[in-house]
């Protein structure tokens, strides 16, 4: 487990805060790597904006749909640059650190929700949120009514918080039916067993009673007004 995570470690760099006269932003620059692995990632106000993907060779923009999507050019070719002076720097910390020191933290949260409101037969896209572990990353895997899906999903570089931990969302774009059952099962160092979360697909309709309800106390009271007027007439005519 201990030579498992030493080869799992990143190594961090750069947290800038930019200052306007109009408001203050915090941005992020991740750079890290590891034996297996490395990542690059920039983020902004704790949001990631762009992230380089080293297995499939290309930077993704991961804005939602609605945000104004700014250039990257040249981000990507500079990300693969700076893996080899990771790795070189890496290097040099085990030397100098007689290998590097043994933490492990599971992660502190697992939730799972849905982006937009659900709608039956839409597309939409399910988010396994992790927070809280150390060191990263973590594994997250998906099923459907109990079948593996994790073939297609994403999941953006781990991302720091200020306690010194991590965070990591994976993405399942689906298309919800009633009744489906989706999980995400998340595996870490620290872990002894996995944790899985589950969302199931239920759209719930609105009941007919409180409609009922209310026709009916509708019509009794028409017919209450109608009763007074027949008799306020009736007594009229009597007078």
């Amino acid at each position: 487990m201990k030579m498992m995570k030493m080869k799992e470690l990143l190594i961090f760099l750069s947290c800038v805060l930019c200052v306007s006269a109009e408001a203050v932003h915090e941005s992020i620059l991740i750079r890290g790597c590891s034996d297996s692995d490395g990542e690059d990632m920039y983020g902004l106000d704790n949001e990631e904006i762009w992230f380089a993907d080293f297995a499939k060779g290309e930077g993704f923009d991961v804005l939602p749909p609605f945000a104004d999507h700014p250039s990257f050019p040249g981000f990507y070719e500079g990300a693969v640059a700076n893996q080899q002076i990771c790795k070189s720097n890496l290097k040099l910390c085990r030397i100098g650190m007689k290998d590097l020191p043994h933490e492990e933290d599971p992660p502190s949260s697992l939730t799972i929700y849905i982006r937009d409101v659900l709608q039956m037969g839409q597309k939409n896209t399910l988010i396994c949120h992790v927070s809280g572990f150390y060191p990263a990353p973590v594994r997250v895997h998906w099923t459907k009514n109990g079948k593996n899906v994790t073939e297609g999903t994403t999941i953006n570089v781990p991302y720091p918080n200020r306690d010194g931990s991590f965070t990591q969302m994976s993405r399942l774009d689906f298309i919800p039916q009633q009744g489906d059952v989706y999980s995400c099962t998340v595996q870490h160092l620290a872990l002894e067993e996995p944790l899985t979360r589950i969302y199931d697909v239920e759209l719930t309709q609105p009941g007919v009673g409180p409609s009922v309800f209310c026709g009916l106390g509708l019509t009794v009271g028409l017919l209450g007004v109608a009763a007074g007027t027949f008799f306020l007439i009736k007594g009229n005519e009597c007078s």
